[in-house]
């Protein structure tokens, strides 16, 4: 859907310029996210405006869908493209539907159509039409003018939006809470979107491909779980920091990691047949189950160890579970709160089904990582 293709930009004069964009090529398939990091200066933010020719490049070509953007007249282009910046940049004298219905006025969409689609956009983000529609962005919180930020950008339905830092200016809670819900909306909407960001965590869990910048230059394009375990060069290692692969526990889903191979008892056996079942299957614990098939009990190996007398005599109830959508960020955070050795793992009816344990987290980790 993008391809950018040689893609330069010099400042100043001809003669002594200052190269900001090098050379830059890349393919953005249809549908995915691509987040632009490096550090300041290094050509990310210019490089996205190129793309809707607010920035004008020296050289290279832009495509999208496979269309030389350059050919376009650049208004009619920044119309066909969506911009959303960490400014929100509402107008303050137009109500919120108002300021959603922009760029299809611009359009001489039917004010009819504008109108629902201001409404349906409201309702994907969870704010109720009835009560935003008339209001002023004053009236709104950073959180909720952010929201209309980006459903502006969205309102006349662009196969391509591009982003400038859109969360930066919002706190870390509600910051959170919009990324989860762009995620939720962009599995239905799937945009092409171009994403500029200075936040590694935000750009590992927003990115389906992450593009990491240096002097104008592109270091490296990859997925973030690629990047995180294979970094092209030591800069990229010192960009990514030391801690990268923990950064990588919320790319790995608990579905993928769970072992399903578990063991449960019942409450009257012996200590001796659990603790054989465990040191066969090299577990460290075994679960008792409740008619349901949701986890109830636990006996760890050590626990056992030493004793006598039934499961039931010293098993412990379960404290806590992971749903298998979830991802090994959200299963380590409640292993270490709840300092278990083996968490439960969790279908969408709260049966078992499956178990994490230290060994299958640092073996998921240590999957993909170089030599």
């Amino acid at each position: 859907m993008i391809r950018l293709e040689n893609l330069t930009k010099h400042f100043g004069p001809a003669h002594n310029p200052f190269v900001a964009v090098d050379n830059v090529s890349l393919d953005l398939p249809t549908g995915e996210i691509c987040v632009l990091l490096g550090p300041s200066g290094c050509g990310k933010t210019t490089t996205m405006k190129m793309i809707n020719r607010l920035i004008q490049p020296t050289s290279g070509k832009v495509f999208i869908d496979g269309k030389d953007t350059s050919a376009v007249d650049p208004i009619e282009l920044r119309r066909s493209i969506g911009y959303v910046i960490q400014q929100i940049g509402l107008f303050p004298n137009k109500t919120i539907e108002e300021n959603i219905c922009v760029v299809p006025d611009l359009l001489g969409w039917d004010r009819r159509k504008s109108r629902a689609r201001a409404k349906e956009l409201l309702e994907l983000v969870g704010l109720q039409p009835d009560l935003f529609l008339k209001r002023y962005p004053k009236e709104l919180s950073g959180g909720q003018q952010q929201r209309v930020g980006v459903l502006r950008a969205l309102a006349a339905d662009p196969p391509v939006m591009l982003m400038d830092e859109p969360f930066g200016a919002i706190d870390p809670i509600n910051r959170e809470a919009i990324q989860e819900e762009f995620l939720k909306m962009q599995r239905t909407i799937r945009k092409t979107i171009i994403f500029v960001s200075h936040d590694l965590d935000e750009a590992v869990k927003m990115a389906d491909r992450i593009a990491i910048f240096r002097s104008g230059r592109l270091e490296q394009y990859a997925a973030p779980d690629d990047l995180l375990a294979r970094p092209a060069n030591s800069f990229i290692e010192d960009f990514l920091g030391s801690d990268r692969a923990l950064k990588r526990l919320r790319l790995v889903s608990v579905r993928d990691a769970m072992e399903a191979d578990f063991v449960t008892v019942a409450c009257a056996d012996p200590i001796e047949h659990a603790l054989k079942r465990m040191r066969a299957s090299r577990s460290a614990g075994a679960f008792v189950l409740a008619a349901d098939g949701s986890p109830k009990l636990l006996l760890s190996e050590e626990a056992a160890q030493g004793r006598s007398g039934t499961v039931g005599d010293h098993a412990e109830p379960v404290g806590c579970s992971v749903p298998v959508g979830g991802d090994l960020r959200q299963a380590v955070s409640l292993m270490f709160a709840h300092d278990t050795p083996l968490l439960a793992c969790v279908d969408e009816g709260g049966r078992m089904a499956g178990v994490m344990s230290y060994r299958s987290i640092v073996h998921n980790l240590g999957h993909g990582e170089k030599p």
